[in-house]
């Protein structure tokens, strides 16, 4: 079975509905929605909207993120960046009970067969520390049994692998390359970003898992920026949000 993991996308209409196009055309059979969806975009309603009938129809699971957590929870935009906190109020202004239920309701962590999916850090999902390098991975990898742990929040693609010597080797994907997930080993994905990309390509990045192949590939998307980042100008959001669009970074 393959299926489509995509992580980050905040609330950018385009960039999610590139992706769902793509992983159809690739015989993408489940969908897993790996957090934030909603922050820094202009879209969030029709973001959530999509993501919550596609879980509702049995063929997706979704997993909070901490824009979408900021988004409801009474608290607000903690330790977030003036321009991270200026879209959640923006946000929380727009969605109606039905999302704010959908997204309070989404879980840190889900598993399944010999896969965990998370947000950010599975060591401690709920602090919304990043896996930006060996260190972090190795405390995630340590956290679980699973033998593949797929995460998103860092916004650039990564792989770790830890062999059964207990040595770490941290993998650069290249874009659209299948790389195998062997055994004996036990991996760690970060799956890069739908929404706001920050490797230097602007175009949306997503993971397609082959779970009879035991292969993972990072797939790069076209979509139209412009119109993405004309919605964040539009809505009054700050500027930075739309170029960073523009920049991918």
């Amino acid at each position: 079975m393959r299926i489509a993991l995509l992580a980050d996308i905040h609330a950018n209409r385009e960039a999610l509905a590139a992706c769902l196009a793509h992983a159809a055309r690739q015989g993408a059979r489940r969908l897993v929605f790996l957090g934030d969806l909603v922050g820094y975009g202009a879209d969030p309603c029709w973001v959530v909207e999509t993501v919550r009938a596609r879980v509702a129809g049995g063929e997706a699971v979704a997993l909070l993120g901490n824009h979408d957590e900021a988004a409801v929870s009474p608290r607000g935009p903690v330790g977030m960046n003036p321009a991270a906190a200026a879209a959640i109020a923006w946000t929380r202004g727009r969605l109606d009970a039905e999302a704010a239920a959908f997204l309070a309701s989404l879980p840190l962590v889900v598993e399944e067969e010999d896969r965990l999916y998370v947000h950010a850090d599975a060591s401690a999902p709920a602090r919304w520390r990043y896996v930006a390098g060996t260190e972090a991975a190795r405390r995630s990898l340590a956290a679980t049994a699973a033998r593949i742990t797929l995460c998103g929040h860092v916004h650039v693609p990564g792989l770790y692998g830890l062999t059964a010597t207990d040595k770490l080797v941290a993998h650069r994907p290249a874009a659209g390359v299948a790389v195998p997930l062997l055994r004996p080993r036990r991996w760690l994905a970060v799956l890069g970003a739908v929404g706001q990309p920050r490797d230097g390509d602007p175009s949306a990045c997503y993971g397609l898992l082959d779970t009879g192949r035991s292969e993972l590939a990072w797939m790069r998307v076209p979509y139209d920026v412009a119109t993405a980042a004309a919605k964040i100008r539009a809505a009054g959001l700050p500027e930075s949000l739309a170029a960073r669009l523009e920049r991918g970074r």
